[in-house]
């Protein structure tokens, strides 16, 4: 429903986000197993609160098998953008993919936004009619429509892509591109409002990771290893940038937020050369888009191979395993999950051709276990990453997708953290925080109001 004023968690630009009230509540998506319906936390973040760092609120999804995933608002500050056609809607409702089962849960946070309720469920066969793809991934919210990444087509396999839905009704509008060029696997989407481009990256067909990770599949080097670049207002694949085929997964995408940058950071999980992970820098190179590796992070060798899982042991090694990277509104900090070592890095990149090691924390990896102050020995290592609008608070969950648990961290189970950013660089573990999930896999988390990874601006700092 159209409001008469601009909402007031929409921000012209960065800067402003960042001198806005701090967030009081996260959401938490849940992964279960088991046969048992995938859910939805709410904790409060609220230091002031008497349940802080408590779960405030759960809710069952009526299904079972959607593994949900990179959950997103309906609208956000893009909406703020000189040609946006829908200025009047409102941050109210949460859109939670499933990314096994290809449904969209939504979820109205106005009545009660510590009790969001389920008010509709886009079903698969909507999806799949309307737009042709499968196995939905990421959602953002964009200045006409809310984006939806696909990575499976109509048969299952690619080519992904993405999809967009109506901003008030929900409904599935079709297919975004025009023009997909030669794209065809899909993961994470994002853009550069300011240069009329989105850049969409790769993890691979769904039969290569639905099953669990096959080492083979990696050796032969058959996951995704390219980025895209399109035209945002045309919808055309414009330029296609291969990091090379030694470096499988280029997963997730973070575009500086001031909008008159053109440059952005992505993570690749693994090279197979040396078992390393990397961030690699995109930027506009003339009339061209071009990459650099400016971060590389090496594997650790494992003293005792017993101790690794059986995916590991042909390896004698933990690869970092690079599977989330966050930035903070003042593109200063560059956070980077290495969810197989068990650490969080903090990278200085205020030169982002020569990011500077911040700061780091450890907790879980395959081999270390980490140890929380309120927990002890940790299963799992941080992997999605999330951070507060002022980039003072850091959260942490510990759960990939459920197949790829179970190979890497048998018996995992679900933890939700706090770190607390120092404005000049370095990490801490609140020690007081920790959300114990038991059983339940937490994986994306939202914060109240926005965080670093929900919106994008149109209005430079």
């Amino acid at each position: 429903m159209p409001i008469w004023r601009p909402d007031s968690t929409f921000y012209p630009s960065p800067r402003l986000a960042m001198e806005a009230p701090g967030e009081g509540l996260a959401y938490v998506a849940l992964l279960r197993t088991g046969g048992r319906p995938d859910g939805f936390a709410v904790v409060d973040v609220d230091p002031r609160s008497a349940t802080y760092g408590r779960v405030v609120h759960t809710l069952d999804f009526p299904y079972t098998g959607d593994e949900v995933h990179h959950f997103g608002w309906n609208a956000c500050s893009s909406a703020l953008c000189p040609f946006a056609p829908h200025p009047h809607v409102e941050r109210r409702y949460l859109l939670v993919p499933g990314l096994r089962s290809s449904r969209i849960y939504i979820l109205d946070t106005k009545p009660d936004p510590a009790a969001p309720r389920l008010v509709k469920v886009v079903e698969p066969e909507e999806v799949l009619r309307r737009a042709g793809y499968s196995r939905l991934h990421t959602v953002h919210c964009g200045p006409d429509g809310i984006y939806v990444s696909a990575l499976g087509g109509r048969e299952g396999d690619g080519p992904g892509g993405i999809l967009i839905l109506d901003h008030d009704s929900f409904d599935v509008l079709g297919r975004w591109e025009v023009d997909r060029g030669p794209q065809v696997y899909a993961y994470d989407f994002w853009w550069h409002l300011g240069h009329d481009t989105v850049v969409t990256s790769e993890w691979g067909a769904p039969s290569l990771f639905e099953g669990g990770l096959n080492l083979d599949d990696v050796v032969n080097r058959r996951y995704g290893h390219r980025l895209h670049f399109w035209d945002l207002r045309r919808r055309r694949h414009v330029q296609e940038v291969d990091l090379g085929d030694q470096h499988q997964m280029v997963l997730e995408l973070r575009p500086a937020h001031d909008p008159s940058k053109a440059y952005g950071f992505v993570g690749v999980v693994v090279s197979v050369e040396d078992l390393s992970g990397s961030v690699w820098l995109w930027y506009r190179d003339g009339d061209r888009w071009a990459v650099r590796k400016v971060i590389e992070i090496p594997a650790e060798p494992a003293e005792d191979k017993d101790a690794l899982p059986d995916i590991l042991k042909p390896l004698g090694a933990v690869p970092p395993l690079i599977t989330d990277i966050n930035l903070s509104l003042d593109d200063r900090f560059l956070y980077v999950s290495c969810w197989g070592t068990g650490e969080l890095r903090q990278y200085d990149v205020s030169d982002p051709f020569h990011p500077r090691l911040a700061g780091s924390v450890r907790l879980g990896g395959v081999v270390r276990r980490a140890a929380h102050p309120a927990a002890g020995p940790l299963t799992g290592g941080p992997q999605m990453v999330e951070v507060s609008r002022d980039g003072r608070r850091v959260y942490v969950t510990n759960s990939l997708y459920s197949t790829w648990d179970d190979q890497f961290y048998p018996g995992l189970r679900g933890w939700l953290v706090k770190l607390d950013a120092d404005p000049a660089g370095g990490l801490a573990v609140d020690p007081g925080f920790f959300v114990d999930f038991g059983e339940s896999r937490p994986h994306q988390v939202r914060l109240q109001g926005g965080d670093s990874s929900s919106d994008s601006f149109c209005f430079p700092s």
